[in-house]
């Protein structure tokens, strides 16, 4: 058992090594000049987990009419608008013809029908720039995952492209966080990326070599008290 909780303990430390060390890369990477967002050339072989939160940037037309809508509680927004709303995230027709999922940002939640923020939605060719992000893949626990409302609780742009009748081969296996760059309106409120990492491997180091060596200290208190009792009292 002791060998075994401290195997535990060093596994843990191992991981508090790499998620240290995947904070930093991270950290680097979103403060790096953008470049092109990946097309379908690339979709292949890409990486999309050693891809997030790189930035990019693409242009092309908003097809407006097919948004989709992700559910979100911005609690710390560093815009002025937080609370309960809606990652707005809207198919942008690239210049090359490919499509991409954009999230365009945060709407409160009496202001996800598009009509009460007709100026924010743009017409013509847009240019977007912003952060990469590999889709969720969460356990669906009904159905297929599909939205029958346009309301959605994981980031999933090839099931957005489903329901939308998107044709998926052209749909990009990605999206893109739109930086802060102010809509007109101010809606949707862009730049609100949550760039977070829960990091308790340290706790969790502490915790199996401390129940390591209280296995040890119990196992001494334990030989202690038979070594005084003696054969003697054994035999008793």
């Amino acid at each position: 058992m002791f060998v075994l909780l401290c195997g535990l303990g060093f596994w843990q430390l191992q991981r508090l090594h790499w998620k240290e060390a995947l904070i930093a890369q991270v950290d680097s990477r979103i403060h790096a000049a953008p470049v092109p967002a990946p097309g379908p050339e690339a979709w292949p072989t890409l990486d999309l987990a050693e891809a997030d939160f790189t930035p990019v940037t693409v242009s092309g037309t908003f097809l407006t009419d097919k948004e989709a809508l992700l559910y979100m509680t911005l609690s710390e927004p560093k815009g002025p608008i937080g609370g309960v709303g809606w990652q707005v995230f809207v198919p942008l027709k690239t210049d090359a013809g490919w499509i991409v999922y954009v999230n365009r940002g945060f709407v409160p939640d009496p202001r996800r029908d598009p009509a009460t923020r007709a100026e924010g939605q743009p017409t013509g060719t847009v240019s977007v720039t912003g952060l990469l992000r590999r889709p969720e893949r969460p356990l669906h626990l009904f159905g297929d995952g599909m939205s029958r409302d346009n309301q959605w609780f994981a980031r999933e742009p090839a099931l957005y492209a489903r329901a939308a009748g998107l044709p998926a081969a052209e749909v990009a296996p990605y999206s893109i966080d739109a930086d802060a760059t102010p809509n007109p309106g101010g809606l949707p409120q862009g730049g609100e990326t949550l760039v977070v990492f829960p990091n308790n491997h340290l706790q969790y180091v502490i915790t199996w070599f401390g129940l390591a060596l209280a296995l040890v200290g119990v196992f001494i208190a334990y030989a202690r008290g038979v070594l005084k009792r003696g054969p003697d009292d054994e035999a008793d």
